[in-house]
């Protein structure tokens, strides 16, 4: 299987405007070839349960469907998280 289907998916969950979202993918920005950024815009109806669970908290990001981290990017704990992945996808 080629390794571009097996990438993690990164979610980043936001809102306009968002500084502290725009600064997250600055920082992942050298890692973006190693995931896929999914962006979740929580203002839209259709994501009003993640309004509700995050709008204090943004940005929030998860990893393949899990909670990795909120409000600032953990290099470290990306890092070892993305490691682990794409090692159980080899």
């Amino acid at each position: 299987s080629s390794a571009s289907t097996n990438k993690p998916v990164l979610t980043l969950f936001t809102k306009k405007p968002c500084p502290l979202c725009d600064e997250a993918k600055e920082v992942l920005e050298p890692y973006k070839r190693r995931f896929i950024l999914q962006e979740v815009d929580i203002t839209l109806p259709e994501n009003s349960a993640w309004y509700d669970k995050y709008k204090y908290d943004i940005p929030v990001f998860h990893l393949n469907g899990k909670f990795l981290m909120k409000h600032r990017v953990n290099i470290q704990k990306f890092e070892d998280q993305l490691r682990k992945l794409e090692l159980q996808s080899e």
